[in-house]
């Protein structure tokens, strides 16, 4: 199982910008696709975008295409989540998601084993 902790969240005024990050450790990294999913208070946890093991390729819900950017650095062991342009709808709690060892991004949520402790955005409106 591999261990997973978010940073980088805080509060940001609307278009604004913010950095999260997300360290593994206990299991080699780069076996893993990754994903970063958010929930909002009363609604359920979304996919947000996802990346393959090497890095090459990603995807991400259409509300975030052009403002978020999913990366990862397999030497550092570390995930990231760049986010432009912030809305007040970006507002929740971001959790970064190790999948399954199975090929493929998935935007499901039940395809990811292990779960970092989340991190809060808020964007006031």
């Amino acid at each position: 199982q591999v261990q997973l902790v978010e940073s980088g969240g805080g509060l940001v005024q609307a278009g604004g910008s913010l950095r999260l990050s997300c360290t593994a450790s206990g299991r080699t990294f780069s076996n893993y696709a990754m994903g970063w999913f958010r929930q909002a208070p009363g609604k359920e946890r979304e996919f947000v975008a996802g990346i393959s093991r090497g890095g090459g390729t990603t995807s991400y819900q259409d509300s975030v295409k052009g403002r978020f950017t999913i990366s990862r650095d397999n030497v550092k062991d570390t995930l990231y989540l760049q986010m432009n342009g912030l809305k007040p709808e970006d507002t929740a709690v971001y959790y970064c998601a190790a999948k399954a060892l199975v090929a493929g991004i998935s935007m499901t949520a039940s395809a990811y084993g292990s779960w970092g402790q989340g991190t809060q955005v808020t964007v006031p409106s």
